[in-house]
Order: structure tokens, then C-alpha cells, then sequence
């Protein structure tokens, strides 16, 4: 009898054992979560040194200087909709301010039910864009008729490809600014590209797109990707962003083109698009979307947030 409570003793205690050491894995994975995600927020606030491509891995917040690459030759189309009830083409929400936004960050709090997403065919093909709305600005002077003509920004991240922003000129007319490509009316422009390796559709969750805008300065797209953060800039005069910047519109699309990002039915992905204007006030969830490209997710609900981080929250689903 003795020989039995003594070993059940052992069984129990190792139980025990077991589920101390699990409780205390699962802490620490909580714990290096958090850090991880303190990180992003310290990285993505951290000013890259000078104009040029830069990464920082974690837990470092100084950014290293790397080579630029080319952009992909593809636009990046601005919207002609809103046509039926999928995101993309003018359909979808995005964050308004009151006064000039100078940083906003886009992500993906949730993801449930993904488990496939292809783009003309082809899987883990999309576009990640965090995109102004169109304004007035003084590059539009020079247009055929200025009245007419908006700029437009897009902090882009293209899988398999890097981060990069294209910019255009909507109703610019036929004769482009020196070193932009022509689309029918419209002027768009690249900037020099940071590469970042292909990123599993399952590692969605982990990637957040940043971009910011300084009169007189820079405008730089920030990718932070698990722990590895990416940044480019070009200079603001190119398009005049600063000051201009009151909308925010952050989502997953397709790969340029016009292209629809198609997801497997049962997909649910929360958006979140946070902004800083030098305001604790929320942001106004608007219903209107700014690229042509799409998902084959339809919106849900949007709230809005104020305080040290406004920020506008929505679901979408299939």
C-alpha cells in the first residue's frame, strides 16, 4: 500500500513539475511577445539617420545603413470605384483627422480562419499599403489644368519584393514630370526599394507598415517584420505630403495592377490603423478607400479610439 501512495506521490509531483514548467514557458513567451511588440513600437518612432535604405533587428533600435534596390516596374493603380461589396477599389474604412497626420502605423491585431491567399493564381502574393487619400498640393502647378489635379501617396510593402513609396499625380495630364512614368492622365513615381525576404502568409499577424512624412525632410515607410524592422525615404518635396496628410487607409491587397488579394472562405482579419496628428482625439472611421487593388474580404464594423494612440479598429471577413 505504502509502495502505491509513494508512487502515485511521484506521478502527482511530476505532474506537478510539468505544469509548473509549462505555465512558466508559456510566461516567458508571453513576456518575449510583449517586448517584441515594445520594440515595433520603439523602432517604428525611431528617425533613420539620413535619406538611403536601413534595417535594425530586435531588440537594437539604431538603424544600419543597406544597399537600395530598384522598385517593382508596376503601378500601384488609385481606385476607380467603389464597385460591389469586396475591399478595394474605393470600398474599405479608413482614419480622418481634424489636422495634419505627421505618423501613422498599420496592422493586423487578429487573424483567424487563414489558411490560404493567392493573387492571379499565384499564393502569398499581395501587397501590404498604407495609403493617403488625394489632396491639392504644389507639386499639381506645373499640371495641365491645376485646378484638377491630386497627389496621392502609398507607403507600399510588396511580398517577395521589399518596401518602397509610390506617389502619384491624378489628372496631371500627358506631359509627366522628368523621371515619372506615365498612366493614361496620371503621373506615379517610385522611390528606392528596401529588399525584405518572402514572409509566410502565416507570419501575417507580425508584419506592421509605418509611414511618416517631415516638412522640409524626408517621408519614410517603415516595415517591421517578426523581429527585423525596414525602412526607405524619399525626400517630401517630391510630393508634398506634409501637411497635407489627413487620411489613413491600411489594409492587404493585391500585388499591384489592380490585382485582388483572394483569401480561403472562413478568412477573418481585424485591421487597426493607428495615427499621429499631436491630438489625443479619435480619429473619424470613414468609409472610402484610395487603390485600385482588392481582398475578397467584405467589412464589418468600425470603432474609433483617442488618447495616447488613436487609432481606427473594423473587421473583415468572408
Amino acid at each position: 500500500m505504502k509502495y502505491f501512495q509513494l508512487a502515485g506521490l511521484s506521478a502527482l509531483s511530476l505532474a506537478l513539475c510539468l505544469g509548473a514548467a509549462a505555465q512558466a514557458a508559456s510566461a516567458s513567451q508571453t513576456s518575449e511577445a510583449r517586448l517584441t511588440e515594445a520594440w515595433r513600437a520603439a523602432i517604428a518612432n525611431t528617425d533613420v539617420p539620413a535619406q538611403g535604405c536601413f534595417t535594425a533587428e530586435y531588440p537594437s533600435t539604431t538603424w544600419t545603413r543597406v544597399a537600395c534596390t530598384k522598385a517593382p516596374d508596376r503601378p500601384f493603380l488609385p481606385a476607380h470605384g467603389p464597385s460591389g461589396f469586396v475591399v478595394g477599389n474605393g470600398n474599405d474604412y479608413a482614419a480622418e483627422t481634424g489636422v495634419p497626420i505627421s505618423q501613422a502605423t498599420g496592422s493586423f491585431p487578429s487573424i483567424k480562419g487563414l489558411t490560404g491567399e493567392t493573387n492571379e493564381g499565384t499564393p502569398d502574393t499581395y501587397s501590404l499599403q498604407l495609403n493617403s487619400s488625394y489632396y491639392q498640393a504644389p507639386v499639381c502647378d506645373n499640371a495641365q489644368i491645376p485646378s484638377e489635379c491630386r497627389a496621392w501617396m502609398q507607403y507600399v510593402y510588396s511580398n517577395g519584393g521589399g518596401a518602397f513609396m509610390e506617389i502619384w499625380l491624378i489628372n496631371y495630364g500627358s506631359n509627366c514630370p522628368p523621371e515619372w512614368g506615365s498612366y493614361f492622365t496620371d503621373c506615379f513615381y517610385n522611390s528606392s526599394q528596401v529588399n525584405i525576404p518572402d514572409q509566410a502568409l502565416s507570419a501575417l499577424k507580425d508584419i506592421q507598415v509605418s509611414g511618416s512624412t517631415v516638412s522640409g525632410g524626408n517621408d519614410t515607410v517603415k516595415v517591421t517584420a517578426s523581429k527585423k524592422a525596414y525602412a526607405v525615404t524619399m525626400p517630401d518635396s517630391k510630393i508634398d505630403l506634409a501637411g497635407n496628410w489627413n487620411t489613413a487607409e491600411y489594409n492587404i491587397f493585391g500585388d499591384g495592377g489592380g490585382s485582388e488579394a483572394d483569401f480561403n472562405p472562413g478568412t477573418n482579419i481585424k485591421v487597426k490603423v493607428q495615427v499621429k496628428d499631436g491630438t489625443t482625439l479619435a480619429p473619424t472611421c470613414i468609409t472610402d478607400g484610395f487603390t485600385l487593388e482588392s481582398n475578397n474580404l467584405g467589412l464589418n464594423q468600425c470603432k474609433t479610439a483617442g488618447g495616447k494612440k488613436p487609432s481606427i479598429e473594423f473587421t473583415e471577413s468572408n
